[in-house]
């Protein structure tokens, strides 16, 4: 050895001795082949054939890449992180002692909470006393600021801004917002889209090819035409540098990464980057309505009372029966009872039985209960008014005597135009609604909206039939349920991509759903499929490019017309454009 070329061992070791140890584990492991494995045979054969200058400047090339995607991929995940940074990470408990801080996973349901302005709600729970602002961006993406009062619901991960806060816990920490949606984000990555697999895989049985054929351009031509060794193994060398996978090898996942946090970040949970490739070919949406295309609140707009019942009584049944319910219906009727002053004996409640997508019974007062919707009511042989309103109609009937209706009102989400128009200018070219509401409010939602197709009057394993109607009506491209409620989930489980909309809606809904919308905004479905699309892009864009760029820069190689030099631009600039094109999903 000489000292010159000691020098150059010294730096190239400097230069790449993170490689070398990447490629001996990788030999160790018994893979054999990779992108390091291929820089150290490429610049160990340069130091081999005295190209020193070219084996030390690509070593320190592929390091200078290296620290540049890193820098890349950090970006990406600071997006995630952003909202992993959420997580509250202590609780002030209301005592007989006083206050006490403690961790929120040693916090129990009924707990009381003191939540101070600036400080973040460490559990889910409902307000007792007091009135704030609450910052929910870093849950659901959106800037504007919630009004909460007592009586209303919070999340863990919310900030109060403006005042101090009582908070009764309703949910442990493991089950509160903010945990499942950290579990939700860390397994993201953990389902890899389809092009990821063909990715991992394809260069699994490409790099040994490139070696083969690089170790072939080597020694057939010397052996076979007597041309110099030293010629044609150099440019096998160049060969190994361009055909390195890494701008595939890595900008690939990083888009789909990158897609996974600018989704999270606008308040969109995707389980999977395999999601994100559904969501871009995404043609059909289907709907529920209430509550999702609509806000679901109900109101009392009219009762009216039939066979010589009187209004009051016919609201002291109806309450009667869904005293027990949680059914938005049942809510907005014992409202409305309280309000006009109306008390019910509720040790005379007796027997209450939910039929689910068709109302309650129960007896109260000695008597027979039913509150339905229409088809309850044929299918109980009741004669009943056949209402031709755009509202939400509950029959009730005492003993199997019809007894009058209340009609209840609901009102469209105010982006819902909005949502359906952006669908539509995503490519989405059949939008479908399903619900058990009656078909007249079913019909009003429709036409306002515009929707290609309607179906009312359905029970929750009905709208799975339907649903499997549409698929083989639309057999062309993905097709996507969006819903929030317990009904909604055997066809969000159906679906192609199962959506489950609004604060993490229903526990069974986001169990079975494959992308959670943490705000009560149909337009989330459309921002879902327009970050899928422009993801999708960019990966293509980026396959594109490294298998253009390569191609190329491999012709010039074979051929002697590329040096180490331009084999170190095809391979780590290659690898850096694609890895700044994929950051390009990160922007607005």
């Amino acid at each position: 050895f000489t000292w010159p070329m000691l020098i150059v061992l010294a730096a190239y070791v400097m230069a790449g001795g993170n490689v070398i140890a990447n490629a001996f584990q990788t030999i160790r492991r018994g893979t054999f082949f990779d992108e390091n494995v291929l820089m150290v045979i490429a610049t160990g054969g340069a130091i081999g054939i005295q190209a020193y200058s070219e084996a030390v400047g690509v070593m320190i090339f592929f390091k200078i890449g290296d620290l540049l995607q890193a820098g890349a991929v950090s970006r990406s995940r600071r997006s995630i992180h952003a909202l992993l940074a959420a997580r509250p990470d202590q609780a002030v408990v209301k005592t007989t002692q006083g206050l006490r801080t403690v961790t929120p996973e040693s916090v129990a349901v009924g707990d009381i909470l003191m939540v101070k302005p600036g400080q973040k709600i460490p559990l889910d729970g409902n307000v007792l006393e007091g009135q704030s602002h609450l910052d929910t961006s870093a849950l659901t993406g959106e800037p504007v600021p919630l009004s909460v009062k007592p009586g209303d619901p919070v999340m863990a991960g919310q900030i109060s801004t403006t005042g101090a806060l009582t908070v009764e816990v309703t949910r442990p920490f493991r089950e509160s917002s903010i945990a499942r949606v950290m579990d939700l984000v860390e397994n993201a990555t953990a389902r890899k889209a389809r092009t990821e697999k063909f990715i991992t895989t394809f260069a699994r049985y490409y790099t040994p090819a490139v070696v083969f054929i690089a170790a072939a351009i080597a020694f057939l031509p010397p052996l076979l035409t007597g041309a110099s060794y030293q010629t044609w193994i150099y440019r096998a060398l160049v060969l190994l540098v361009i055909s390195c996978p890494c701008a595939l090898v890595i900008s690939i996942p990083l888009g789909y990464f990158g897609g996974l946090g600018r989704a999270s970040r606008q308040g969109i949970l995707v389980k999977g980057s395999n999601y994100i490739d559904v969501l871009a070919a995404v043609k059909t949406v289907v709907f529920d309505k209430t509550g999702t295309l609509t806000k679901g609140v109900f109101r009392v707009k009219d009762v009216v009372s039939r066979n010589g019942f009187s209004k009051d009584q016919l609201l002291e049944f109806g309450a009667a029966a869904e005293f027990q319910s949680n059914h938005p219906i049942a809510t907005s009727i014992l409202a409305f009872f309280a309000d006009r002053g109306g008390r019910l004996n509720e040790s005379q409640i007796l027997a209450h039985t939910v039929h689910a997508g068709q109302g309650v019974t129960a007896r109260y007062d000695e008597r027979s209960i039913l509150v339905g919707n229409d088809s309850f009511l044929h299918l109980k042989a009741i004669d009943h008014d056949q209402c031709e309103f755009d509202d939400t109609v509950a029959h009730i009937a005492v003993d199997g005597q019809y007894a009058g209706h209340i009609t209840i009102g609901d009102e469209l989400r105010p982006d819902a135009l909005d949502a359906i128009q952006a669908l539509r200018d995503q490519g989405v070219d059949h939008i479908a609604m399903l619900t058990g509401d009656n078909d007249c409010a079913a019909r009003a939602v429709a036409d306002k909206l515009g929707l290609d197709r309607y179906d009312a009057d359905l029970l929750p394993e009905e709208k799975v039939t339907v649903f499997e109607k549409i698929v083989r009506d639309r057999p062309n491209g993905k097709i996507a349920f969006v819903g929030d409620g317990i009904n909604d989930a055997p066809v969000i489980a159906r679906a192609d991509v199962g959506l489950a909309m609004g604060a993490l809606g229903s526990d069974a809904a986001v169990e079975t759903a494959d992308v959670v919308l943490m705000t009560d905004t149909p337009r989330k479905m459309a921002e879902a499929v327009a970050i899928a699309k422009k993801t999708r892009r960019v990966v293509w864009q980026n396959i594109l490019l490294a298998f253009a760029v390569k191609g190329v820069f491999l012709s010039f190689g074979a051929f002697g017309l590329a040096t180490m030099w331009e084999a170190v631009f095809a391979d780590v600039g290659t690898a850096l454009l694609a890895v700044a094109n994929a950051t390009r999903i990160l922007r607005g």
